[in-house]
């Protein structure tokens, strides 16, 4: 029973120490409505996402995609310029693969990097089908996460 118990807490400890380098939130703003039938956290978020578009013009630029990576490197600091890429396709663009990136100092040790797809980009594009983000560091890769659809 001891050694069972042991066994029990070693596989409970090696689960939760594995952290990933790279999360990715997102969240998709079809319309801006806010009902109250809509769970709270979603209202939340509407509402913060919106916060200040006064006109409806303003309103309309907000919808579409919205992407959060939290990073995390602490044992790389120092090594090479930090960079977030996000590539993603559209409904409308086909197979056309697009880019936007972020960086930060070799010091930043962890940071959180926001993309969106919204305006123009997707009124004219469409909702985002597929989409991959990669943390690199010095041009090395070290993590990437990507959506089912991705190839």
């Amino acid at each position: 029973m001891r050694c069972l118990f042991g066994l029990l807490l070693i596989l409970c400890l090696t689960g939760c120490s594995t952290r990933s380098s790279l999360e990715v939130d997102s969240f998709f703003m079809r319309d801006f409505s806010t009902p109250e039938t809509d769970e709270p956290m979603v209202r939340m978020e509407k509402l913060r996402r919106l916060h200040g578009a006064l006109t409806a013009a303003e309103r309309n630029d907000r919808l579409g995609h919205y992407y959060t990576m939290h990073w995390s490197d602490p044992a790389g600091a120092g090594k090479g310029e930090i960079e977030i890429v996000f590539e993603y396709q559209q409904g409308s663009t086909a197979s056309q693969v697009k880019r936007q990136w972020q960086r930060f100092a070799s010091s930043d040790r962890k940071g959180k990097a926001e993309f969106r797809v919204t305006g123009n980009d997707y009124l004219k594009g469409g909702r985002v089908l597929a989409w991959k983000a990669t943390l690199k560091r010095g041009g090395r890769e070290i993590e990437s996460h990507h959506s089912y659809l991705w190839e």
